[in-house]
């Protein structure tokens, strides 16, 4: 068994019951789910003008291995009508892994941890309120270091509680 984080997002439709979907989804294709962060609705992050974001880390076992994870994640955004128009763009559903355990995956389809963590608060927030001391294996700080240093001036705001 292996832990994996993902982050899900949304920004398009109704943005709850993609996010509630796309856990199923990961539930019924990917583990089992161990925890949940907080929802967070976010504003736009690498292009403006788009509508706000509703984003949910989800802190999974799973069995499988990272290659294997981005094929069922991208099915699972197919499944739930994700079109990929231009790079940051609206979606009705977007799932990024952010770690596997503490292993460096460099493939070219797949980079683990997720490269673009430590410039984005809308990461860094929700993947703060689940594991504030866990170690970055490439940065080595902890995603609580991260958090007080990103320099991403969005907003993020709690919306929802875990159950």
């Amino acid at each position: 068994m292996q832990t994996v984080y993902f982050l899900l997002g949304s920004n398009l439709g109704d943005k709850k019951t993609y996010l509630k979907e796309a856990l199923l989804q990961l539930e019924k294709n990917v583990g089992r789910t161990i925890r949940t962060s907080s929802i967070y609705e976010t504003q736009s992050w690498g292009v403006t003008g788009q509508p706000d974001y509703l984003n949910q880390v989800v802190e999974m076992e799973t069995l499988f291995l990272p290659d294997k994870i981005l094929e069922k994640t991208q099915k699972i955004e197919n499944f739930l009508h994700r079109e990929r128009t231009k790079k940051w763009g609206s979606r009705t559903i977007d799932i990024d892994v952010l770690f596997f355990g503490k292993e460096i995956i460099d493939l070219p389809q797949l980079k683990i941890p997720h490269p673009q963590i430590q410039h984005r608060l809308f990461t860094l927030v929700p993947l703060n309120e689940l594991i504030p001391d866990f170690v970055h294996p490439i940065l080595n700080k902890t995603i609580q270091e991260l958090r007080q240093e990103v320099g991403d001036g969005l907003l993020v705001k709690k919306i929802a509680f875990t159950n």
